[in-house]
């Protein structure tokens, strides 16, 4: 029986030990206070992840956060899925095409195009906040990850880099320290399309990757926040969440009033 408490606490301590994340980076400040739009301010018309929809929330005052995928030719567009079926209504992967293609494909049956990772940056221009995923296809994580970093060189504003593959996070750990990174996740046992290993479904749920990538924030989905690791991220190591993504007043409200920062959509906060 003291071998089997023995080994129960010392489990207990790896798994606090092992969702533990960075604290203090000095540009999570910045990141603070602002509403973010997801995908941009999308909608009645206007295509998600569009130069219209980040127009829009620039004009609004809002932040944004956007995803980003690795082009044949080694730039950068802005879209959600690898797929542009949903998107533009073609059977083709965006990681297929070259930047000169991108103004072939249409967005919802609109006039707005897939746009180039730099025409949001020149947009925006250090004017507001963004919140920058990184949408990893074929192994190409470090690809990736470098890239988005190599573009971001010079740019005067505040932002910050996320992923759902710990593997981009620890990209950014390991050779851009200087880079706030943040780790995204939520219950995948409760998604019935995603076709993840179950053991990592359960490391992905309860951030047990801390240990590795040591996130500046943890970007969890708001109704699958109420977790074990969630109180141990945030509330015992005191890093910074970020809770996505919120369609009603009422869950903004409770959102930041438990302090997480809002992404948003559907809706204007």
């Amino acid at each position: 029986m003291k071998i089997l408490l023995i080994i129960l606490l010392l489990a207990a301590a790896a798994f606090v030990f092992s969702v533990r994340g960075r604290t203090g980076h000095p540009g999570l400040k910045a990141l603070r206070g602002w509403s973010y739009a997801h995908r941009g301010l999308h909608g009645n018309g206007i295509p998600e992840n569009s130069m219209a929809a980040f127009r829009a929330a620039l004009e609004k005052g809002y932040g944004i956060e956007l995803d980003i995928h690795l082009l044949k030719d080694g730039n950068l567009a802005v879209i959600h899925d690898a797929s542009l079926k949903r998107t533009a209504g073609c059977d083709v992967q965006i990681e297929d095409l070259t930047t000169e293609d991108l103004i072939n494909y249409r967005l919802q049956g609109t006039d707005e195009t897939i746009p180039e990772f730099r025409q949001v940056l020149e947009l925006f221009s250090g004017q507001a906040p963004m919140i920058i995923e990184l949408k990893p296809e074929r192994g190409n994580h470090a690809a990736l990850a470098e890239a988005a970093c190599a573009m971001m060189e010079g740019y005067e504003g505040s932002w910050c880099m996320e992923s759902f593959d710990p593997r981009c996070v620890y990209w950014l750990k390991k050779h851009r320290p200087d880079i706030i990174r943040g780790q995204l996740t939520a219950d995948f046992f409760r998604d019935e399309k995603s076709k993840l290993h179950p053991a990592l479904k359960w490391c992905l749920k309860h951030q047990v990757f801390g240990f590795m990538t040591r996130p500046d924030f943890t970007s969890y989905k708001f109704e699958d926040r109420k977790t074990l690791s969630d109180f141990l991220v945030r509330k015992f190591w005191g890093v910074q969440g970020v809770s996505w993504t919120i369609r009603t007043q009422e869950d903004y409200d409770t959102a930041v009033k438990e302090g997480w920062l809002p992404i948003f959509e559907n809706f204007e906060p």
